[in-house]
């Protein structure tokens, strides 16, 4: 398996990093442990989680998604040194989204405990807080580096300008910058991180591991109209990409597709691997069949012809 380094941390991770926000969602705790397994079992080492997930759920409290991986490492199937947990802070709890120092030392125990764990590899911070300052943040994650709870730090849903400001307050307080960036990025929704984000991404060395990079689910080709929405949990979501553009780029899958003998799904996060300045997409899957189409899509190596079908699908 190829590892890619994570920006300037001293983490390597596989090129597709599973999306944990399924586990106690849309998996239940047993089917969230047999993909688990495959997915270590065929060579990949890293998972996305956050401490809210899933607290959208009726009867979830949030935190349901660390327990069950936190369940699940301590089987001790894979020892933990060989697995890279990646989870975020700031999201709300019931106290609103916030990034105050007080608040991110509270958090990250409740996080360790529910992941079984003495440390965290990734911490990130969930959703920017414009109500704190950033050295407060740093600060607090400084205090993790040093008491060994954190390996390294990073953020989700930033924009380049928020990145950088960022940056700058680190190396002027002396405190650990973010070295990971966690933005939505895929084949339909691209001009967020395309651009001024990616270039600093790249410029910066930080390491950028893409959420709804199937465009929940959108992009394994399995909705195509409004009917095969109905009744399904991202059924809100998934609706907004049943448009022209979205019909283009499920087009652009169904020729690579049958081109390569892959899915559309495989098709998307290859893609996704030969963009700039992304180091690994995260997919969920909810079945082994579907955990197919990741462990598929790592190895699947697309044309330069195949990638400007699809990178003019989705102008």
């Amino acid at each position: 398996m190829e590892m890619r380094r994570l920006g300037k941390t001293e983490i390597s991770i596989a090129p597709i990093v599973f999306g944990g926000n399924v586990f106690g969602w849309t998996a239940d705790e047993k089917t969230s442990y047999d993909i688990l397994d495959a997915f270590f079992g065929a060579g990949f080492n890293t998972i996305d989680t956050a401490d809210v997930y899933s607290r959208w759920v009726p009867g979830n409290k949030g935190g349901d998604s660390e327990e069950i991986i936190g369940k699940w490492l301590k089987k001790g199937t894979v020892s933990r040194d060989k697995a890279v947990i990646v989870t975020k802070v700031g999201s709300d709890m019931g106290e609103g989204k916030t990034l105050k120092a007080a608040y991110i030392l509270k958090a990250v125990e409740d996080s360790l405990r529910r992941l079984q764990t003495d440390y965290i590899d990734v911490y990130l911070s969930h959703w920017p807080d414009e109500e704190t300052p950033h050295e407060e943040s740093l600060g607090a994650y400084a205090k993790l580096k040093e008491q060994g709870k954190i390996r390294s730090v990073g953020c989700s849903n930033y924009d380049a300008k928020l990145l950088q400001a960022s940056l700058d307050a680190a190396d002027k307080a002396g405190l650990p910058r973010y070295d990971v960036l966690q933005p939505e990025y895929n084949l339909y929704e691209r001009a967020s991180f395309e651009g001024p984000l990616a270039d600093l991404c790249v410029k910066e060395d930080i390491g950028v591991i893409t959420y709804f990079s199937l465009a929940a689910g959108f992009l394994s080709g399995k909705y195509r109209t409004k009917a095969d929405t109905e009744g399904r949990a991202r059924e809100g979501r998934v609706a907004q990409y049943l448009d022209d553009k979205g019909m283009r780029i499920l087009a652009a899958l169904d020729t690579v597709s049958k081109d390569t003998g892959s899915k559309p799904a495989e098709v998307a996060l290859a893609w996704l691997l030969r963009k700039k300045g992304v180091t690994a997409p995260i997919a969920s899957a909810t079945s082994l069949g579907q955990l197919d189409a990741l462990i598929n899509s790592a190895k699947l190596d697309l044309s330069a012809e195949a990638m400007s079908l699809l990178d003019k699908a989705g102008e």
